[in-house]
């Protein structure tokens, strides 16, 4: 017998126990990381439980009518273990539809957790929202190096590494995390934006998560050129932010930085990310950033964004 409940601050420690061992989640889905900016979203996350033990989560956020899976992440769907199957997982959103029409919401917004971030096959909840009436609304298109694979950078890559140690770059784990998050500011503010994460908050998630967020910088002696904030999930490393200055771009510190990663620090990994090359909700491709990742050896995953109607 299922049981679907609302989440509540008690069940913590639970709930980032099953993130660990579910098919899908990882460090975004704990409650450390998802709860450092709380009072910005309303949380309606819920638990499943067959006989009391919990067995699958879902990480939700609401405004207004809407239910977002999670507001405040990059995707975040069902998070199931091994043992909710394909005929659970159809009763689990059965429940989860009455559960939340029951509350009054009229639509959920389903981010679904990209098949390169799983640990196991778990796509049972893509053919749920398929028999529930849920359609595609959203398409970002990511990009990945597969590590294991036969991935190559371009001769352009290499040329930019080996121009970029004759120019000195050197690389450096950990470094000062204020000095990057300026470069980073000062490189997004000439395309009109900011950083997700304030500095005083990736501070604190770094605090609660020093094993598995961390900064790369490439320094040309005490200069800061290039860095790279490193999510570290296991199988999959993924970059949440690059940022590289103009001395940098003439030195290709990033080419070095990256092909490090990617070819020596994190070689043993399954898969290397890079994110999203597109905008406007996936209905423009920026066709230079995806080819500057293409270089690396990386190609397209997507992200995909599904409407429920309840």
């Amino acid at each position: 017998m299922l049981r679907l409940r609302p989440y509540a601050p008690a069940d913590a420690v639970a709930w980032d126990a099953l993130v660990a061992r579910s098919r899908t989640g990882n460090l975004l889905h704990r409650r450390g990381y998802m709860d450092y900016h709380a009072e910005r979203f309303t949380d309606c996350s819920l638990i499943v439980e067959r006989d009391g033990e919990p067995v699958a989560a879902f990480p939700a956020s609401r405004d207004g009518r809407v239910v977002t899976s999670h507001g405040g992440l990059t995707y975040a769907g069902l998070l199931s273990t091994a043992a909710l199957r394909a005929e659970t997982t159809l009763a689990v959103f059965t429940q989860m539809a009455a559960h939340y029409r029951a509350a009054g919401m009229r639509r959920v917004l389903y981010k679904a957790v990209p098949s390169v971030f799983h640990a196991y096959p778990a796509e049972e909840d893509l053919y749920a929202l398929h028999r529930l009436g849920a359609h595609l609304v959203r398409r970002d298109l990511s990009s990945v190096v597969a590590l294991r694979e036969g991935y190559r950078f371009s001769a352009e890559r290499r040329r930019d590494i080996r121009h970029a140690r004759e120019a000195g770059v050197r690389i450096e784990t950990g470094g000062d995390l204020a000095a990057f998050h300026a470069l980073l500011s000062e490189v997004l503010k000439r395309h009109e934006a900011t950083p997700t994460h304030s500095l005083d908050e990736l501070r604190l998630l770094q605090s609660r998560f020093p094993r598995q967020i961390l900064l790369y910088t490439a320094l040309v002696g005490s200069e800061l050129q290039a860095g790279a904030l490193v999510y570290d999930f296991g199988r999959v490393v993924h970059t949440q932010y690059l940022a590289t200055s103009e001395e940098g771009r003439r030195t290709c510190a990033l080419s070095l930085l990256l092909g490090e990663l990617i070819g020596s620090v994190y070689a043993d990994r399954h898969y290397f990310s890079f994110g999203v090359s597109t905008e406007q909700d996936g209905r423009v491709l920026n066709g230079g950033l995806v080819t500057q990742k293409e270089r690396f050896g990386a190609r397209a995953v997507v992200h995909d964004f599904y409407e429920w109607p309840l």
